[in-house]
């Protein structure tokens, strides 16, 4: 099954907001909430992929002629190539009728660890959708990272106890997601960590954790001080605050500020194999795309998840190839430039 014929196949099962298009850039759902677009006026989503094309891939060939490595390696698992599944909820709020958020959290995991990669399972107000990943991350041998809202602490620590038992190689919270429109007001609540309250729940996990959704230098260090594992810079796909910059943008400082010493995901507008040898030029070690992963699931289900695998496997090697880098510790700053 190839990418195109995916894309035609997810049209006719998306909901009424989503086009799937060839290149999904943000502009065709803009500020469609429910649906796929972005808070306010619908710019940052866009934003995001277009700060991506600024940055220009530096050729050179003058090297030796051997194959391209793209494998990762992230808390003792390795993986096909630096890439993950973003998280995603309230698919049919969002996406149409066709699956569910447990329905969507299981074919993702399953079809993401059979594709060599692995899958950010998303949360929601339904206990029942915790409990699906739980069990899928747990079926898929651990490859799997459940992420969780910052709810009150109650809440928390229920399903951090259930995560426990999955065997799953992290645990995330998508700390941005207290800005969620649709998650304002209702039970059981959410909202913003202080340091402290995010170094208990980092402490009463039990395994790496990743905090998503930093945007600056100063939120990286906090981040740092809780103890976490990795962040994602990540603007939650422009969701959450209208005007806010372009993750591309933000990557490099957060870099020089933490890099070393946790790992670094970022998020926002990736689409291509060449987006990501971007991001990881930048400073970034691996990243995570949303959105087109729910097309390629929706358009091809595990054919899908494989046939959009493939394409980024391909770019990314072609670009590592073309640029010099034999593998991802080859890549380096200096095979990319800002366009002017």
């Amino acid at each position: 099954m190839t990418f195109e014929e995916v894309l035609e196949n997810a049209r006719g099962n998306m909901g009424p907001v989503c086009k799937a298009c060839p290149v999904c850039n943000g502009k065709a759902c803009g500020n469609r909430m429910p649906g796929p677009g972005a808070k306010g006026s619908g710019t940052v989503a866009v934003k995001n992929y277009e700060e991506w094309q600024k940055v220009n891939l530096v050729m050179d060939t003058i090297c030796e002629n051997i194959p391209v490595d793209t494998a990762f390696e992230l808390f003792g698992e390795s993986f096909r190539l630096p890439v993950f599944a973003a998280p995603v909820g309230a698919l049919k709020l969002h996406y149409g009728d066709k699956y569910d958020d447990l329905q969507y959290n299981d074919i993702l995991v399953s079809g993401c660890a059979k594709s060599g990669i692995a899958a950010f399972t998303g949360d929601g107000v339904n206990p029942k959708v915790m409990e699906g990943a739980v069990k899928a991350i747990s079926a898929a041998n651990g490859k799997g990272i459940p992420t969780v809202k910052p709810w009150d602490v109650n809440t928390l620590k229920e399903k951090l106890d259930m995560i426990k038992g999955t065997g799953s190689l992290a645990v995330a919270m998508d700390i941005d997601a207290a800005g969620l429109p649709f998650l304002k007001g209702l039970t059981p609540p959410a909202g913003s960590k202080t340091v402290d309250e995010l170094k208990e729940i980092v402490k009463s996990a039990g395994k790496p954790f990743i905090i998503k959704g930093i945007m600056s230098v100063k939120g990286a260090l906090k981040a740092k001080e809780a103890g976490a594992a990795g962040i994602v810079v990540s603007n939650h796909g422009g969701r959450v605050l209208d005007g806010c910059a372009p993750t591309a943008s933000v990557l490099e400082e957060i870099k020089e500020a933490v890099g070393g010493s946790m790992k670094i995901f970022i998020d926002g507008g990736i689409r291509s194999g060449l987006d990501v040898f971007r991001a990881l030029a930048l400073g970034a070690d691996a990243v995570l795309i949303g959105r087109p992963y729910v097309v390629a699931l929706y358009g091809g289900n595990y054919d899908g998840i494989e046939a959009y695998t493939k394409k980024l496997q391909d770019e990314l090697a072609d670009a590592m190839a073309m640029c010099g880098a034999h593998s991802l510790k080859e890549i380096t700053r200096d095979m990319v430039s800002w366009e002017k």
